[in-house]
Parts: C-alpha cells; sequence; structure tokens
C-alpha cells in the first residue's frame, strides 16, 4: 500500500504564516523578468506566496517580495498585481 504524501507547506512573505498552497496567492517571476499574479499557482518561473492584499503591500514595503523574487518590481506590475489579487480574495471570498 502506498504511503500518503505530506502536503508541502508554504510561506507567506508578507506575514510569515505558513499555509498549504491552496490557501495563498502565488506572485511569479517568468524567464523573461516579468512579475505577475499566477492565478493558477503552476506557472513556470520564480515564485513567492501571499495570503492577501495587505500582506502583498506589506511584502513591497519592506522589499521582502523583491528579495524573494530576486527582482526589481515597477510600479505599474504592482498596482496591476494588487488589483487581480483583489479579485481573486472576492472570489474566493464568495
Amino acid at each position: 500500500m502506498a504511503e500518503a504524501r505530506e502536503k508541502r507547506v508554504r510561506t507567506c512573505v508578507g506575514c510569515g504564516e505558513q499555509s498549504g498552497k491552496e490557501t495563498l496567492m502565488r506572485i511569479m517571476r517568468s524567464a523573461d523578468g516579468s512579475v505577475s499574479f499566477d492565478p493558477t499557482g503552476r506557472g513556470a518561473g520564480r515564485g513567492a506566496y501571499v495570503c492577501s492584499q495587505a500582506c502583498f503591500e506589506q511584502a513591497l514595503k519592506t522589499r521582502k517580495l523583491q528579495r524573494a523574487l530576486k527582482c526589481g518590481i515597477e510600479k505599474e506590475d504592482a498596482e496591476g498585481i494588487a488589483a487581480q489579487l483583489a479579485a481573486a480574495q472576492a472570489s474566493r471570498m464568495q
């Protein structure tokens, strides 16, 4: 009989809370250096996780997100990601 594998936990870069992948939202840096919201959580590229829009803003302010993704984030990109996170968080609440 096959053993059940443990689910890996991810850590929110904003608050440091650990949780399963399904409860967190992924921000990713693709191979071309662009930063975007990854709604599937499976995109190719370096990723960092946040649990809410507030944590996203906190991670930007303290530069934890930039360190996790190993790149800078333009203001326009950050605004677009924030809007997408808000929409994703609203759809999860329904």
